[in-house]
Formats: C-alpha cells, sequence, structure tokens
C-alpha cells in the first residue's frame, strides 16, 4: 500500500511519484495552503496542499479528516528543506484506510500526560509518541546487539519451555496452572534447562519472558520480563564475568552510534562502561555500609536502601561478587575452601541489578546436597539429576534483565516506560 517510508524520502529524488502512508498527526489550514502531518513507524510526514495546485474537492476532504485516521496518500516528491527530511509530498489522492471514530484521551503528539496507568489503558495509542518510540527503537538496537555478541562468540541461539513441573529456584514465587490433569508453573527462568544444554552444545544463550510471582509494587519489577540468559561450558564465574562486561561495551556502543536521533529525542546518553568494572567483595559492601552507619550483619541479603548507598559510593557498572552461599540458589558452587560464600556475582548499574550470575554445580552428589540444604527434594528434580551421569562438564552462566537495562540505556525510572504490554501485580490488560 507505499512506496515509500518517511525515512526513505531523504534519499528519492524530486520529483518523481510515491506513495507514503500513515495516522494524521496535524492539519494546519492557512486557507490557501494547507500543511498535514502523517507519522508512520520511522517518523513524520509533510503534505502539502495549495491553492491552484491542488483540487478543491480534495483539500476539502482532507480539512475534515479526524486526527489519527489511517491514511494513504500518492503524490509527488518536492524539496522543502524545512519539511521533515527535507522533503514533502504534493498529493493527488488521499485514501482513508481507518477512520477514527474517536479522540485518544490525552493528546499523543505535544502537550501535558496523564499518568502512565490512564495511557497503558490504551497503550497501542500511547507508543504513537515520540518518546514512545525512541525508547523501543533503542530496545530493538539492544536486541540485535545482543544477538550479533553472542553469535560472534560462538554461542548458539536456544528456546526452553516455559510450562514446567518443577520449581527452577527454592523459595520464588510461581504462577501455577493445570497443565491437563497435572499441576504445572510457568518458568522462573531457563536456568536448569540451559544448564543441560551446554552438554550438547557448549555455549548457548536465550533471549525469552521468565514469570515471577512476587507482590512486588516498585518501579523495577514485573511479573513476566524478558531475560537475556546464557550458559557457557568449561568455565567459572570470573571467565563468565568478563563475557558479561563485553557485552555490555557492545550494547552501549551499540545504542551510542546507532540510535542518536533517538538519544536526542530523549535528552540522554548512557554511559558507556570502562573495563574491566570494579570487583567488589560483599564483604567490602559491608565495610562500606558500616562507614555510612549501617550495620549490615554478614548472611543478611542487600536490601534497596544498602543499594542506594552503593550506588552513591560506587556509581556506575560495577560487579557485587563472593556473596554468602545461603543467599544463592542452589544450583550455585560454594567457593573453594570457603565454604559460606559462593562463586557468584551481580552485576549492578548504580542501585540497580541488571544481571546475576555465577559458577554452577556440576557435582551430582553436591548439587543433591545442596538441595536438601534449601528444603527442596531431590526425587522433584530427578528429570534434571538424571543428565548429570552422562558427563555435565563443569559451567558457569547469567542471567540479564532486559527491560532494566533498557531503562538504564533510556534513561527511564519506571520500567513500565520500557515494556510495550508490562504485566505486575495490578495489571492483566491490555
Amino acid at each position: 500500500m507505499r512506496t515509500h517510508r518517511s525515512v526513505d524520502l531523504q534519499d528519492v529524488e524530486e520529483g518523481i511519484k510515491v506513495k507514503v502512508a500513515g495516522w494524521l498527526a496535524s492539519c494546519r489550514d492557512q486557507g490557501s495552503i494547507l500543511f498535514i502531518i502523517i507519522r508512520d513507524g520511522w517518523g513524520e510526514i509533510q503534505i502539502t496542499l495549495r491553492k491552484g495546485e491542488t483540487s478543491e474537492k480534495l483539500m476539502e476532504k482532507a480539512r475534515h479528516i479526524p486526527p489519527h485516521s489511517a491514511l494513504v496518500v500518492e503524490g509527488i516528491a518536492r524539496r522543502d528543506l524545512r519539511a521533515p527530511w527535507g522533503m514533502e509530498v504534493v498529493p493527488s489522492r488521499i485514501t482513508i484506510a481507518s477512520r477514527a471514530r474517536r479522540a485518544p484521551p490525552f493528546n499523543v503528539y505535544g502537550g501535558d500526560l496523564p499518568s502512565l496507568d490512564k495511557r497503558l489503558d490504551v497503550r497501542a495509542v500511547d507508543l504513537r509518541r515520540v518518546k514512545a518510540q525512541a525508547i523501543f527503537k533503542i530496545r530493538h538496537l539492544t536486541l540485535q546487539a545482543i544477538r550479533e555478541f553472542f553469535v560472534g562468540e560462538g554461542f548458539l541461539e536456544v528456546q526452553t519451555p516455559k510450562i514446567i513441573a518443577t520449581a527452577t529456584e527454592g523459595g520464588a514465587a510461581l504462577f501455577p496452572l493445570l497443565y491437563f490433569d497435572k499441576e504445572a508453573f510457568l518458568a522462573q527462568s531457563p536456568q536448569l534447562y540451559k544448564e543441560q544444554l551446554t552438554m550438547a552444545f557448549d555455549r548457548v544463550f536465550e533471549i525469552g519472558p521468565i514469570f515471577r510471582a512476587e507482590p512486588s509494587r516498585t518501579l523495577r519489577h514485573l511479573s513476566e520480563a524478558i531475560s537475556v540468559d546464557a550458559e557457557i561450558a568449561f568455565a567459572e564465574y570470573k571467565s563468565v564475568m568478563k563475557v558479561l562486561e563485553e557485552l555490555m561495551v557492545r550494547v552501549v556502543d551499540k545504542i551510542l552510534n546507532g540510535a542518536r536521533r533517538e538519544l536526542e529525542i530523549l535528552n540522554y546518553k548512557p554511559e558507556r562502561p570502562k573495563l574491566p568494572m570494579p570487583r567488589i567483595t560483599y564483604r567490602r559492601c559491608l565495610e562500606i555500609l558500616k562507614g555510612r552507619n549501617s550495620n549490615k550483619p554478614f548472611g543478611e541479603d542487600l536490601d534497596a536502601t544498602d543499594l542506594k548507598i552503593l550506588g552513591e559510593e560506587l556509581g556506575g557498572y560495577y560487579f557485587i561478587i563472593d556473596w554468602p552461599l545461603r543467599l544463592k540458589p542452589f544450583y550455585i558452587k560454594p567457593s573453594r575452601g570457603r565454604s559460606e560464600l559462593s562463586e557468584s556475582f551481580d552485576l549492578m548499574y548504580r542501585d540497580l541489578e541488571l544481571a546475576s550470575g555465577g559458577t554452577r554445580v556440576h557435582n551430582k552428589r553436591l548439587l543433591m546436597k545442596r538441595l536438601r540444604e534449601q528444603g527442596l527434594e531431590p526425587k522433584s528434580f530427578g528429570h534434571h539429576l538424571k543428565v548429570f551421569d552422562y558427563g555435565m562438564p563443569p559451567h558457569a552462566g547469567f542471567g540479564l534483565g532486559l527491560d532494566r537495562l533498557v531503562m538504564v540505556l533510556t534513561g527511564q525510572g519506571n520500567i513500565r516506560e520500557v515494556t510495550a504490554y508490562p504485566r505486575d501485580v495490578r495489571r492483566l490488560t491490555p
């Protein structure tokens, strides 16, 4: 239904016939001249109707098209440096592909915005906003950079089941469901499957949804999120941290170089990580907190207040490493010679956790012991444990929250702004 997108107009020759399509954003009537702006998925297009050049019938039709109607416009491209992309379209025909029956409850193309909840009720319309489109184009580039990095490093992309029979992580909240005549759950992570797949493919990654029934009402939590997971055979947590920090640099460089226009729209420039990122031990974190009059006992998790202090002290990107074993899932390996600690890490940006990972337990007996220590029954993990009899390699990996990463890359304070249709404890629609 069209020959050119808005972005294509900057490269066309003046005088050629074009057919463009989009939604009516504005109509400025100056009597003898009418300027119409339509938007497509790549930007704006100026449609110019002049008395004596355009038929009166077409001008009258254009004056009465409701805003947000979907239009297809046929005409001639003409150079105009004041127009978007430096080119306007002089129409010979305007087709209303879909007439808007009502106006949105807020001005999509300017003015004050209502609450995010009200915008989410008509999310597809809300996403026509210039800033919203900039955010999701950056999200798209982020995914592209992640895949390019992993493929270049010899990883195989995989997909694992999202309907599972057993909890992946002890203690995490689960969404139960009826699977024919059996109880099943939505997957909290692809953890156990990606570990098994290192036996066949050595290096694997997955980009897919995870589900957590945690009743969190914060600006950083979702019940359905997208996780970037990687697992590497014959590796341990220190080598995996190097892979993760190199991935972060690749992603940020992709955004800085490929999304300049979007970053200008957002008036934001993401911080480029400096390598190597600082490695801060859990014990060192306690020392920093103590210096700020926060006496956190060893073995307790770091809460939002603690992380805010650490973010103020450390800034930028950094790893928190060597966490107490009791705070980590059963599949995380204890540290050699320090049984109270684990070979694990969290990647932080200021006070925001972006990723978590570590060396995995690849010894079956130790894994069964770790399960029991966390109050889990090894029999429930029989399908996972039995593959350890066939040469499970030493391995390590991480899970990175895509939605949180996009928050950092776009400077957004609310995770729901970077998610097309967010799901949280209060929202199941649209």
